[in-house]
């Protein structure tokens, strides 16, 4: 892989995204609305924020992650920009993780920006001060918030590799644009549906549950919060689904879909 064409268009794809009016506007409404549900709940401590943001942070990370990153490829085709490039001495995995890495980058200071607005509001609004969570007497503490935004970066990572498949396979601007909807959708609630439909169908054993709870984005994110967050200072039951297995669930939803963007970028056998 040439790393100075990576870097090339890694910077690219972060130049166009700063400078795109529509991307700062949807960082700025983003953090309007995490800020905004944290201040209503009350912000009366890490933990309570956490829980607060969790249901939220589920749908608003993918939505924003797909706005960033669906017409990143597509627009490039369609101007002939595409074309172009691959006349230059770029690989296809190297087009991709340039697109991809110059599309993260912006998009984790966008989803932690709104974290450390709240860590600031609970302390300075006295919420810190209840320093130990009834149930277990474990310390209400900032890491808390920290895991909680450490493991939405991820989630963010996962949903933005998402789009970039969106971005390849998209043959019009109308197409980008469903199959961007559809990929939220299937983000935020469609893969839970399917496992609540196969446990009601009985098509599923507790001993398969973890791994189903794990090949779903979503759930596999809500797990490490309540396995890592709430779980470390509670008595409360957790997920079925174990730390491990949603690790690994996230890092093969990352993995599956550069991949599948690195084979669909563009036609041909070509590097």
């Amino acid at each position: 892989m040439n790393r100075s064409a990576l870097l090339a268009v890694a910077g690219r794809e972060l130049g166009t995204v700063v400078r795109t009016r529509s991307s700062v506007a949807l960082a700025a409404v983003y953090a309007l609305l995490v800020v905004g549900v944290a201040w209503t709940a009350g912000l009366s401590g890490y933990l309570s924020a956490t829980l607060d943001l969790l249901a939220p942070m589920e749908a608003l990370v993918p939505a924003l992650a797909l706005a960033f990153g669906y017409r990143s490829v597509y627009d490039d085709a369609r101007s002939g920009e595409l074309d172009v490039i691959r006349t230059y001495p770029v690989s296809r995995s190297g087009f991709v993780l340039g697109v991809y890495l110059g599309r993260l980058a912006p998009l984790l200071v966008v989803v932690a920006a709104p974290f450390v607005a709240v860590a600031v509001l609970v302390a300075v609004g006295g919420g810190a001060g209840s320093s130990v969570i009834a149930s277990h007497g474990g310390a209400d503490t900032w890491v808390l918030l920290v895991r909680f935004a450490v493991l939405t970066e991820m989630f963010a990572a996962v949903a933005l590799a998402v789009a970039l498949v969106v971005s390849t396979v998209a043959r019009s601007l109308r197409g980008a644009i469903a199959l961007g909807v559809a990929a939220a959708v299937a983000l935020v609630v469609g893969f839970d549906l399917g496992i609540v439909a196969a446990l009601g169908a009985g098509a599923v054993g507790e001993g398969s549950l973890q791994w189903l709870l794990a090949a779903s984005p979503n759930s596999a994110y809500r797990g490490l919060v309540l396995q890592t967050v709430l779980g470390a200072v509670t008595t409360l039951p957790t997920p079925a689904a174990s730390a491990p297995a949603n690790l690994l669930g996230l890092l093969a939803w990352l993995v599956g879909a550069l991949a599948l963007a690195v084979v669909t970028v563009w036609p041909g056998g070509g590097r």
